[in-house]
């Protein structure tokens, strides 16, 4: 086994630290990673950019170069100081892997006495995995695990991931290229991933695959550090090594973590062993254009420091987001796993889970229909969905909705003098003096036995169907627009209690049909309450129709006295009269009314006395009066009657009963079958969620033994007394690498004034 003789590991080896990356390797061996993104380091660059060297030189793990085995799919490293000296390798199977595969994968175990086995047992690991070239698949996205422990390990976990190709070539096809760019960019954009860019100096930066992947997965580069390889390849004092030079300056490509140099173990040949990489490491870190970067930022005894470093403090900082977001994955998992309910092979299974759903169904809708929305199916009433599951508001806006557009599209004609409102498009704008016209035209065309000056009832009744022609089509379409809003919401219901199987099934079976005759009875009972209105002669027994007759008639009155004023004075008006600045001007010459030299009083008293001589335009006039005082009337009755008695007693009483015990316990066995039987997806969809539902638990139990722990400077885990349950006493703290947490604290603000430079 190597050693380290860095004495900065001995500042890095506390209990805690131990355990704390021990907790987040239990966690991805738990499959917690499949849900909830994990504080890792990976190392990624294109393929010869020197990847495997520096893996070599942070683990001391002498990994097969030149066979590149372990590119040919993602390597996990895990490195622990512990007394004991001990190294194994195992495969930790893909999320997509089927049950049969998982398991025959995660049967590969092997012990290590001596790392020159480790080629024979990747070998053997790349065969379990199916890969062979000559079988067309060069790459897998399972990851092999090597754990590595002794006195003189440092404390990190590393994930190698596959070189990135740029073409594809004779052993390595276009579908090759994509499958590693998929992985690569899988374990980039997992926000709590450290990513180590590695770029070899032999290169053109520019013209490097990682980086600019790395760039597109994180953007502001907070989480990202570069790796600079084989710098020995540059000519002494040429532009190619200035340049990189100012590239690990950081002035290149400005990375929050900076860059770091390594000299690899394959730039000379010379070197028999680590410790002799290391020494000729440091000796040409001595001379030349590199002593202008500072001594922290260069060689591998650095790096691995460095790294340790920056791993704990991402652990650190996410950790109490990490184990509030598997909660949250926990609560929403046993959510769904509940609306699955139990299995349900038998009949007795069936039923009883129908008899559940329907009490929740029953409680839900009653909550809506009373305007009680304190349960949790209730999402905020300013979104589309929160609004949509309060039927009762959705209901009252229709109602108030359709009662506008009666009052202002409702009518046929739209009379000049008396309406100010929008008129509709298929409303006739009629001037107060055409619609008599028209009315008397009528009058000729019914009259019957009644006097001069008056006229037939039923010409009221042949005026006001006419006028309320448009009701019919605003009722139609409200009961519509409402029953559509019934289903909308009784679709958010089935959905927060069922399952997608049985979801399909009850609208299917039940609540299609059901719907489908509530619309039928809605319609029938508007078609119902029409009738009176569209046939038959108008009755009322209404004090607000003698009301609003008298004021129509009242307003007809003074229309004909306003008229006769105007016609008196017109008369009186003569070019000499002389003109006083006093109340009440002439409408027709502008004087005032005072103005007017010798005024008749008697006169003027016949003029107002006067009647309509013209006994049918009186007689239209009434009528006019009586359809409008009927017409308000009956209009108000008709609203209310529609939202009473089609609204309320058609759609929003049924609701509660269309899935209730009662109609439960009348189904037959057969139906209780089709709606409640368990389908294969559903068994299936249980079997996963129950599977995550396992790790996630595994996952809380973990992460409890840091409750109530905080990151504080460079001790990192401070106890506290706080041990009331999980995550009660953790604290978010701002991620150094401005990861995956929600809360900014102050320290986070202050980040933004401090030098983009700002490598740990």
């Amino acid at each position: 086994m190597v050693t380290f003789q860095s004495g900065a590991l001995s500042k890095l080896c506390s209990k805690d630290q131990q355990e704390l990356l021990d907790a987040i390797d239990r966690l991805r061996l738990e499959g917690i990673n499949n849900y909830v993104s994990l504080p890792q380091i990976i190392v990624c660059g294109d393929q010869s950019s020197g990847k495997s060297s520096v893996l070599e030189a942070i683990s001391g793990v002498a990994f097969p170069i030149k066979a590149n085995l372990c590119t040919r799919f993602p390597t996990e490293v895990v490195l622990r100081r512990t007394l004991d000296i001990s190294a194994h390798v195992s495969i930790v199977p893909h999320e997509d892997a089927n049950a049969t595969e998982q398991k025959a994968l995660s049967a590969f175990k092997e012990k290590m006495t001596s790392f020159d086995h480790l080629p024979d047992i990747i070998e053997k690991a790349k065969n379990y995995m199916g890969i062979s070239t000559t079988q067309g698949k060069a790459f897998s996205n399972h990851r092999l695990r090597v754990e590595i422990t002794g006195p003189d390990r440092p404390h990190l976990t590393i994930v190698d991931l596959p070189g990135l190709i740029h073409s594809e070539t004779k052993n390595q096809t276009a579908a090759d290229v994509q499958l590693i760019q998929k992985v690569v960019r899988s374990y980039m954009n997992e926000p709590r991933s450290i990513i180590l860019a590695v770029v070899s100096a032999k290169n053109d930066f520019a013209n490097q695959v990682v980086l600019k992947l790395a760039r597109a997965a994180d953007p502001p580069g907070h989480r990202t550090l570069g790796i600079i390889t084989k710098p020995d390849a540059l000519h002494p004092g040429s532009e190619s090594e200035k340049q990189y030079v100012d590239l690990a300056k950081n002035q290149e490509v400005e990375f929050r973590l900076g860059w770091h140099v390594l000299r690899n173990k394959d730039s000379d040949k010379e070197a028999k062993n680590v410790v002799d990489r290391d020494t000729m490491e440091q000796q040409f870190f001595t001379q030349g254009a590199w002593t202008e970067l500072p001594l922290a930022h260069l060689g591998i005894d650095k790096l691995r420091e460095r790294l340790s470093k920056v791993l704990l403090k991402q652990i650190a900082s996410e950790l109490p987001n990490v184990m509030e977001e598997i909660e949250a994955k926990f609560e929403a998992c046993n959510s769904q796993i509940q609306k699955l309910g139990d299995p349900r092979a038998k009949e007795a299974e069936q039923r009883l889970y129908l008899y559940t759903l329907s009490q929740s169904f029953q409680s839900l809708v009653k909550a809506a229909v009373d305007g009680t929305y304190n349960h949790d199916f209730f999402k905020d009433a300013k979104t589309d969905t929160g609004y949509r599951q309060r039927i009762r508001a959705v209901v009252q806006t229709l109602n108030e909705r359709f009662a506008d557009e009666i009052a202002s599209r409702g009518h046929h004609y739209a009379i000049e003098t008396y309406h100010s409102r929008v008129v509709g498009n298929k409303m006739v704008l009629i001037s107060e003096e055409k619609f008599i016209e028209h009315i008397e035209y009528l009058l000729k065309r019914t009259k019957g036995r009644e006097l001069p000056g008056t006229f037939n009832p039923m010409i009221v009744s042949d005026l006001f169907l006419e006028q309320a022609r448009p009701w019919g089509d605003l009722a139609r379409q409200h009961v519509q627009r409402a029953w559509e809003a019934a289903n909308q919401f009784l679709d958010l219901i089935i959905a927060h209690i069922a399952d997608a199987s049985t979801l399909k099934s009850l609208k299917k079976e039940i609540f299609g049909p059901f719907m489908d005759g509530i619309l039928t009875d809605m319609m029938e009972k508007a078609s119902e309450l029409l009738t009176p209105h569209q046939s038959g002669h108008p009755i009322t027994y209404n004090q607000s129709f003698t009301d609003a007759l008298h004021t129509a008639r009242e307003e007809q009155s003074k229309k004909r006295l306003e008229k006769a004023v105007r016609s008196f004075f017109s008369a009186q008006c003569t070019e000499t009269d002389i003109h006083h600045q006093t109340n009440g001007y002439c409408s027709n010459c502008g004087k005032t009314y005072s103005g007017h030299s010798g005024t008749n009083i008697k006169e003027l008293v016949d003029a107002l006395a006067r009647t309509e001589q013209n006994p049918e335009r009186f007689a239209a006039q009434e009528a006019l009066s009586c359809l409008n005082a009927y017409y308000t009337v009956a209009m108000k009755r008709f609203i209310d009657d529609v939202a009473a008695q089609v609204i309320e007693d058609k759609l929003i009483d049924p609701l509660e009963s269309i899935l209730s015990p009662v109609s439960i316990f009348g189904m037959d066995s057969k139906q209780i079958a089709i709606i409640a039987g368990e389908s294969e997806d559903s068994r299936i969809e249980r079997e996963q969620l129950n599977k995550q539902l396992t790790v996630l638990q595994k996952g809380m139990d973990t992460c409890k033994r840091f409750t109530g722990m905080k990151f504080t400077g460079n001790s990192l885990f401070v106890s506290s007394t706080s041990d009331t349950g999980f995550a009660s006493g953790a604290q978010k703290m701002p991620s150094p690498m401005g990861g995956a947490g929600k809360r900014k604290t102050k320290a986070q603000k202050d980040e933004k004034k401090q030098p983009q430079n700002a490598e740990v």
